[in-house]
């Protein structure tokens, strides 16, 4: 297992897990996630696994659409830093591009189609 961190653009909201090597990520083309372009762990967690440190008040949440999925961000700089999915409620995925020890850039990807995922709550 290796131990990760990660943080906002200005510190106030940090994180760490364990889980194994990273070496490839997701991105998301649904409305939000589109806009954001972030690369997020292929991986989703249960919340007991990622230890957030961040001052009462300073993590925000935006929700749309269903109200499901749980995006988190810095009050302070706006960085998202993770999100409870909307597939599976209760676990967390995190934005790659906070952990200064992987260069998200240069992971391979997969795309989740949220997309889709999207039209099914307007039928």
């Amino acid at each position: 297992m290796v131990h990760y961190e990660g943080a906002c653009h200005c510190g106030a909201v940090s994180f760490e897990f364990e889980s194994e090597t990273i070496d490839k990520g997701v991105r998301c083309n649904c409305s939000l996630c589109k806009r954001k372009g972030s690369i997020m762990s292929a991986f989703a967690m249960p919340p007991e696994r990622l230890n957030i440190i961040a001052e009462e008040g300073t993590v925000a949440c935006y929700q749309f659409g269903t109200q499901v999925a749980k995006h988190h961000f810095c009050k302070q700089c706006g960085i998202y830093t993770f999100h409870e999915t909307r597939t599976m409620s209760g676990k967390l995925r995190v934005n790659l591009g906070c952990i200064d020890a992987i260069n998200s850039t240069d992971l391979p990807f997969e795309v989740l189609n949220g997309t889709a995922l999207a039209l099914k709550v307007s039928s």
